[in-house]
This record gives C-alpha cells, structure tokens and sequence, in this order.
C-alpha cells in the first residue's frame, strides 16, 4: 500500500475508532465510567441513561466524524477552498437530519451559536469570534491530510478558512492548527515526537491569527501535557489528565488532553482511543483527535482490522475515496 495512502487513511479511521470508542462513554465522570464498566477495553453501547448516547449501538460514530467527513468532502469538491457559507449550511443541514433522526448529538455551543448568528445575517467574518470550544479541532483532520504542514503561513491559511465561520479565534485556530498539523507531519512519514513538535509550533503560530480571545495559551498547554503524564503508571496518568488538564469541550483542555494521551500510549492508536475512552468528559472527541493523529502516524495498516471491519459495518464508512481525493489536493502544489 502506499505510504500516504496508508497513513491518510490511518488519520481518518483512527478518527473514527477514537470517536467510536468515546461515544458511550462521553460527559460521564472517570468515576462514573469505573463504576459501570470497570475499564473500557473495546466497542460498548451506548448506555440507556446516556443522554447523549442512549441506543447507539457498539462501534456507533458520532458528531467528530461526521463533520470531518463534511469537512474533507467540501475540501475536494472545491479544490482544496472552503467556502465558509457552504459549510455553515452543511453544518444546519447535518443537525437538521440529526434531530429528524432523534439524535441527541447535534452541534457544539460555539459551532451552534455561530451558525444561529450567520442565519441571523451576520457575516462569516464575523459570526465565528468568540468559538473556542474544540468544535474546529475536532473536524481539522481532513486539512491536515489535504496540504502540507510547510511552508507553515500557507498551511495556517487553510486552517484559518476552515474554522473562520465557527472558531475564529486565536483559541480556535491554535488546537485547530496544533491537530491538523500533527496529522500532516504524520502523513509525511514523521514519528509521535515529530508530530508534537509540528502541533506545538502550529499552534503558536496560530495563536497569532483570529479574534483575540481570553485562555491559556495552546501550544505551552500541549507541552506540559506531554511531560505531565509520561513515565507515569496509565491510572495515575488518567486521573492526573482529568483533575489537571481537563476533558471538557474547552479547546484548552481537550486538545492538550488528545496530546497527553497519545503520549501515554506512545503513539499507538488502539491503546490511545481506549485510554481516551476511559477518561470521560469529552472522549469521544479526545480519542477522535488522538486517533486520528496516531493513525497519521501508523497508517491503517497499524490499525485493528476487526476495528476497522466494525467501524464500516456499523456506520457504512467508505473513507478510502476521501483519503484518494484528499491526497490528490496534496499532490498539487498549485492548490
């Protein structure tokens, strides 16, 4: 199989598993997830008292990779150019058909308040300013299998256009530009180390773009992740990254948080997307950013392949035209 190939499509299943792995177990305590499940060793349910994902059965995906998806599919239709407008009205399409389904998992508190400000008439421009939630992280990948991480401005202006409408803001481009980068450097062949050292350089740079927003600052909360939970045991590690990083759907918690995890796990995607899974909190998009970083960097080949037969079964996934499509932007330097 080809390298990027098989690393394009690693990002984008490892963002599924993640996702997959996280859903039952998401905006429950660390606690709470010991006391049900004990420890979370595979594809569960969603549990019935889950208000989120109640009745989803095992190895369902949920918001992280359906907006990727979107994401990736606007990308290639377009030539590699997001038209903010268009992917505000996919974004409302998408949770219109969540609703109609009965679905309890529709858009984050910064992806709907902008959405409900750009239906009101504001300008793109203007309605993603104050998103600094992780709702544009989560759905970076498919830019970060698109372009290259260098040169660094004209990598960052693709990720500054797909978060203008939604997370505009110097919070909202850092994690967008630390995941989407760490993806990109995995696609070029890069090792775990090398993916943080393009996440953290990615987000300093783009902390510089956006609406200023008030937040610690994402690239040195990714740096003191990493060295917080290594050469810890994984239960320590998992209470230190609840009780002083954070899983909730701040940017400056859950990003750093997917960073912390993959360092845990040393970079290998299964271990990464259970350990996420275990945290609680925000997991599903934990272990979606985590898994789709580490798949960059294993391919799919490195990947479970009952996982993977899991994850097209359950959800009818064909990601392999997208990764084709996504590749081929990359291949073109013109775009």
């Amino acid at each position: 199989m080809n390298h990027q190939y098989d690393r394009a499509l690693g990002a984008l299943y490892g963002l599924a598993m993640g996702d997959a792995l996280g859903m039952p177990t998401q905006i429950m305590s660390r606690r709470s997830i010991v006391a049900r499940f004990g420890t979370v060793t595979g594809f569960e349910p969603g549990p019935s008292d889950n208000p989120v994902s109640a009745g989803m059965p095992a190895g369902s995906v949920t918001d992280d990779t359906d907006q990727a998806v979107i994401v990736g599919r606007l990308l290639t239709e377009s030539g590699g150019r997001i038209d903010p407008l268009r992917l505000a009205h996919e974004l409302l399409e998408w949770e219109r058909d969540m609703k109609v389904k009965g679905s309890f998992d529709l858009l984050g508190p910064s992806t709907k308040a902008a959405l409900d400000a750009v239906s009101r008439g504001v300008p793109p421009e203007e309605a993603g300013k104050f998103g600094a939630t992780n709702g544009a992280a989560m759905r970076i990948t498919p830019v970060g299998v698109a372009f290259s991480h260098t040169p660094l401005e004209r990598f960052l202006d693709q990720v500054a256009a797909a978060c203008q409408v939604t997370h505009d803001t110097t919070i909202g481009i850092a994690s967008a530009a630390a995941v989407a980068a760490a993806v990109s450097r995995g696609i070029d062949g890069g090792g775990l180390e090398d993916a943080f050292a393009a996440a953290i350089t990615a987000a300093a740079a783009g902390a510089e773009r956006g609406h200023w927003v008030a937040g610690a600052d994402i690239a040195a909360r990714i740096a003191w992740a990493v060295d917080l939970v290594r050469g810890l045991p994984e239960e320590q590690a998992l209470d230190r990254v609840c009780d002083l990083i954070g899983t909730s759907v701040a940017s400056q918690e859950s990003v750093p948080a997917a960073f912390a995890v993959l360092a845990l796990a040393e970079g290998d995607p299964w271990r990464a997307c259970l350990l996420s899974a275990n945290l609680g909190g925000d997991c599903d998009t934990i272990g979606a950013i985590a898994g789709a970083i580490a798949g960059a960097i294993s391919g799919a080949s490195g990947l479970p392949a009952e996982a993977l037969a899991t994850l097209r079964s359950v959800n009818g996934l064909d990601l392999e035209p997208l990764a084709t499509a996504l590749l081929a932007l990359r291949a073109d330097p013109a775009e």
